[in-house]
């Protein structure tokens, strides 16, 4: 690594020590419609499908594997089914990560 990279990745991370601190010091001043805070509890969830949907539709970041071929795209529907129908983390995790690797191991 040379002198302009260290100097990049520090200043990088001052950048987000400081945006994340600031809100850290002054939060408990600051108070959000509740229009915000509403719109705040979406945001785990937002971020989740924007890391999650590319990998399960373009597993090889080709193009879009739209077919049975594709273990990812099997395994996070049958998450998202189990998700919507019992509304239990382990349970979504656990059939999600199961069905990927039996899809992965009796078609792949």
């Amino acid at each position: 690594m040379n002198t302009f990279e260290i100097a990049l990745i520090l200043g990088m991370a001052v950048i987000t020590f400081a945006i994340r601190y600031t809100l850290f010091a002054v939060g408990h001043k600051v108070r959000f419609s509740p229009l915000v805070t509403q719109a705040l509890t979406y945001v785990p969830v937002a971020v989740l499908s924007a890391i999650a949907v590319p990998v399960m539709l373009m597993p090889d970041g080709e193009g879009l594997q739209l077919s049975l071929d594709n273990d990812y795209l099997v395994g996070g529907v049958a998450a998202i089914i189990i998700a919507a129908r019992w509304r239990n983390l382990l349970a979504t995790i656990a059939g999600g990560i199961l069905c990927f690797f039996l899809w992965r191991f009796l078609y792949g």
